[in-house]
């Protein structure tokens, strides 16, 4: 059987750019939160940072899978590796559960978080998006 790779089209390129900073910024939040950077200090209250230092540390440790992964798959993308569905794949499911977590369960003690509701929603939106992207882009023959 032979699978031919085929050449993709210039939005293939500029969405998976565009996934990448996406992924990146999320690479870059992580980092900021896990060193507790200026960043992160800086864009919430104290009542704020409080609830998000007693979140678990399972919390975190998907907030990592979720971004290392993404950023990941969106290189693979770039490079046009099959693996990237996979790990695209696994972005969404890591982010997932921590915005469903985060959303609807977490007891955020009556801190309001209203702000970073939209950012949730939409941060598991994109990764869908990125998951079908990705198997498109795979039965396409643009990635093998």
């Amino acid at each position: 059987m032979t699978n031919l790779l085929q050449k993709p089209p210039i939005w293939f390129w500029i969405v998976s750019v565009i996934a990448l900073v996406w992924n990146a910024l999320g690479v870059h939040g992580y980092i900021s939160q896990a060193y507790e950077l200026s960043a992160y200090t800086d864009a919430y209250t104290k009542d704020q940072l409080e609830v998000m230092s007693t979140l678990p540390a399972w919390y975190t440790a998907l907030f990592a899978t979720a971004v290392f992964s993404g950023a990941i798959g969106c290189i693979l993308l770039l490079l046009r590796k099959r693996a990237a569905k996979l790990l695209l794949i696994l972005s969404f499911i890591a982010a997932t559960i921590q915005m469903v977590y985060f959303l609807f369960i977490a007891d955020l003690k009556g801190v309001d978080f209203s702000a970073n509701e939209i950012m949730a929603y939409m941060i598991i939106v994109f990764a869908l998006f990125l998951v079908w992207f990705s198997s498109h882009s795979a039965k396409k023959g643009w990635i093998h």
